[in-house]
């Protein structure tokens, strides 16, 4: 069975009226936790995109870029994308489950707000109402605000990251302390790491942009302290 029907089907439960906690309570073990990663993707992806009020044909490429859906299974995403984007509300429920399925692991939260937000940017602008969306998901999973601001600076044109958000240390840290801050986040972007927190393959890629703005922070912060 793909990962598309599994998905359908967990989508159409929910639809006949089981609880999300039931369905998701399903889902917490690897490797269906896969499977309860890529509907919070899709379930808020689909949300976070009628935020601004409009589904657009680029949000919905977005998904196509997130994963990359075979032929075959064309009409189980479409159900699937169909029932999640009906309308914003709900989405708290959605964020506290999957905060609850992967507790403290921030990585991996990480990596669901990073899909987040490739969706809001899919349309090339980024709505009031998207950001105030993405601020409410990002506190129910525990990131902080500077975390936030790290995400936000990495994904919203014009924005200009703070390296030290970027990093998540303070200004004030000891050049070794930043050292090893970014060495930690580098291993924890590494492909095999992702896939193991129960990251699919296919969204594996939108971690490129935040290696490569890692990096860019240390090599900022080692050029000043230089």
């Amino acid at each position: 069975m793909s990962i598309w029907t599994r998905i359908s089907e967990a989508l159409a439960a929910l639809a006949k009226g089981e609880s999300l906690g039931a369905v998701f309570e399903r889902l917490r073990t690897p490797p269906e936790r896969t499977v309860a990663f890529a509907i919070a993707v899709i379930a808020l992806g689909a949300k976070v995109a009628k935020a601004d009020g409009l589904v657009t044909r680029d949000e919905v490429a977005a998904f196509r870029e997130v994963f990359q859906i075979p032929e075959a299974e064309e009409e189980n995403a479409a159900r699937v994308f169909n029932l999640a984007r009906q309308d914003v509300a709900g989405f708290e429920e959605y964020a506290r489950r999957i905060k609850k399925m992967f507790g403290e692991d921030q990585m991996v939260l990480t990596d669901l707000m990073d899909g987040l937000f490739h969706i809001a940017l899919a349309d090339g602008e980024y709505h009031p109402n998207e950001d105030e969306f993405l601020h409410i998901v990002a506190e129910i999973f525990g990131l902080s605000e500077r975390d936030f601001r790290g995400l936000r600076a990495r994904h919203v044109p014009g924005s200009v990251p703070d390296p030290y958000d970027v990093l998540g240390v303070e200004p004030d840290a000891t050049l070794d302390e930043i050292r090893a801050a970014w060495r930690q986040k580098v291993r924890d972007t590494h492909p095999d790491r992702m896939m193991a927190r129960g990251v699919p393959i296919e969204a594996v890629k939108l971690a490129e942009k935040r290696l490569i703005a890692i990096n860019e922070a240390w090599e900022e912060i080692n050029r000043d302290a230089a």
